[in-house]
């Protein structure tokens, strides 16, 4: 769910903080690049270009963000197999960023935001939640309210063939709450009873944090994952000094 919401905010601070005007211009225009680390520059530079960062930008090797979609994803739960079909998840564009931390020399960024997020397809699912024995397939959606999530990334500088100096993901890790409020549009819990589909929603609904903390993370690790894999992509693409105008400290 979230994170996609880890892939938008990530990946805008990297650009937004290291693009060097000095080379041939590769960021665009919404790229508002800091002279320092400082945490109020970061976050404006940061704020300044989600809206339209989130649109995607085949020159930087970013994928359209709001909305992304999940083609498909399995979620095994305890005793329940959901899998979710052409899963499209919104909101990303509207994020508010708390925080942004850089740590050049110890090659460690931090990035702490919030966001509402909406997430809409199709679905089948087969066992048992909490008490009820689930066997349905129609349309989900599931609405996110005000969840936040901290990414802690770490670093390294490698040089490719031509003797290019890149950045590297070297590991990550992070931390989210699901914020005000989780709720669930799922219809066909139970393919022989509409009363007892809805009678299961509205339990699930009445006790959405028991739901979400079983039912979330399998997205969340989904969207960070990917989010992971798609910056170490850029880095790849871009040379360090394309998108750095400090040379890289010495160890």
């Amino acid at each position: 769910m979230s994170l996609q919401v880890a892939f938008s905010g990530v990946l805008i601070f990297f650009v937004s903080f290291y693009c060097d005007y000095g080379y041939a211009k590769i960021a665009p225009d919404y790229i508002h690049p800091c002279n320092d680390t400082s945490r109020e520059c970061l976050i404006k530079a940061t704020q300044d270009a989600v809206p339209e960062f989130v649109k995607g930008s085949p020159k930087l090797g970013v994928q359209l963000l709001d909305p992304f979609t999940i083609e498909k994803l399995s979620i095994p739960l305890n005793g329940l197999t959901f899998t979710f079909y052409q899963g499209k998840v919104s909101g990303f564009r509207n994020a508010i960023v708390d925080d942004v931390v850089s740590d050049l020399e110890k090659r460690h960024f931090i990035l702490a935001f919030h966001c509402n997020l909406t997430i809409k397809g199709t679905y089948d699912a087969k066992g048992r939640i909490l008490l009820f024995p689930i066997d349905g397939a129609g349309d989900a959606k599931i609405k996110l309210t005000n969840l936040r999530m901290k990414v802690d990334i770490k670093t390294k500088y490698v040089k490719d063939k031509q003797g290019l100096n890149h950045f590297s993901v070297k590991s990550y890790k992070y931390s989210f709450d699901y914020g005000d409020r989780v709720s669930f549009e799922i219809t066909n819990l139970f393919k022989q009873s509409e009363e007892l589909s809805k009678t299961v929603l509205a339990f699930l609904n009445d006790n959405w944090k028991l739901v979400a903390e079983e039912f979330g993370k399998p997205i969340v690790d989904y969207a960070v994952d990917l989010a992971i894999r798609t910056i170490e992509k850029f880095f790849l693409v871009v040379p360090y000094e394309e998108l750095i105008n400090v040379p890289i400290p010495k160890f």
